[in-house]
Formats: structure tokens, C-alpha cells, sequence
């Protein structure tokens, strides 16, 4: 895991997020560490659209199949 000072890291802030790699960043301040600056994770089974053209629909979707009668009295 790499370390930096944090008056460095004030300095490059947006440009060492860019590069931040997986096991993150140490921030440090008069040597001891103060800071864990870690990569939110991202996740690949966001739900919205995730089947898109995986999923083939046959028939029709709004309906049962089952014909009745709803006028009809009992």
C-alpha cells in the first residue's frame, strides 16, 4: 500500500484519486497515519438493465391465458 504526506496529498488530491489502485492509500502526517483513502467498489450486478438482451419474451405478458367471464353474475 503506498504511503504519502498530507500536505502531498492536499496538493495532488484529484490527480492521485484518478490513479488510486485497489489496496488504496496510506495518508501520513508527521510520519504516523492519519488517513485510508480506499476505491469505492464498484458492483456489476446493478439491477436497471442488467438482462437487457438476455431476456426473450414470447407471448403475451399481460395476460394469464385463461379466458373468463368478469360480466358474468354468479
Amino acid at each position: 500500500m503506498r504511503t504519502i504526506g498530507a500536505a502531498q496529498f492536499k496538493a495532488q488530491c484529484l490527480a492521485l484519486l484518478d490513479e488510486l489502485e485497489a489496496d488504496g492509500l496510506v495518508v501520513t502526517k508527521h510520519g504516523k497515519p492519519v488517513a485510508r483513502v480506499l476505491p469505492y467498489p464498484e458492483h456489476d450486478a446493478d439491477l436497471i438493465g442488467s438482462l437487457r438482451d438476455k431476456i426473450k419474451i414470447k407471448g403475451d405478458i399481460s395476460t394469464t391465458g385463461v379466458r373468463w367471464n368478469a360480466d358474468a353474475e354468479s
